[in-house]
């Protein structure tokens, strides 16, 4: 953060960023996922998602299932690999568990409870929506280590 203005912040953004993210494609007033880190003296749950960007998707379907919803997202094959049914996956900084690969190929597919459609801007999600992926960090190394 480079200062701060009442309840706006204000960061500078390199090219790599808008390269990798949505952001240069946000307007004034767009919505956008922010979380403090994990402190090193906290307990750790669920799965380690650094805030890194690899690469943006795009939303092919959105489907209501009971109380939640399910997404199936294109994404780019650069990243993935690094994705597989039950291993993580963040979309737009929100850590979600993958339900299906490749159906239909080049896409994964994630279920949506009502908490993180409450506290997050994935209410907002729809056909055509660009979002921010960040693969699986433990899958990003054993597979550089495996190209080794």
């Amino acid at each position: 953060m480079v200062k701060k203005r009442g309840p706006v912040f204000f960061a500078d953004v390199v090219p790599e960023t808008l390269r990798r993210t949505n952001l240069g494609a946000l307007r004034v007033g767009s919505e956008v996922n922010l979380e403090l880190p994990l402190s090193a003296a906290s307990l750790l749950d669920g799965h380690l998602v650094q805030g890194h960007v690899d690469a943006t998707g795009t939303v092919r379907t959105v489907e209501h299932a009971s109380s939640g919803r399910e997404l199936t997202i294109e994404l780019p094959a650069a990243i993935s690999r690094f994705v597989a049914v039950k291993g993580s996956i963040a979309v737009d900084g929100v850590s979600l568990t993958v339900a299906a690969v490749d159906r239909p190929p080049g896409t994964f597919r994630v279920a949506l409870i009502p908490h993180t459609l409450e506290m997050t801007i994935a209410h907002d999600y729809k056909v055509g929506s660009i979002v921010n992926l960040e693969a699986d960090l433990v899958a990003r190394y054993v597979a550089r280590n495996l190209r080794r």
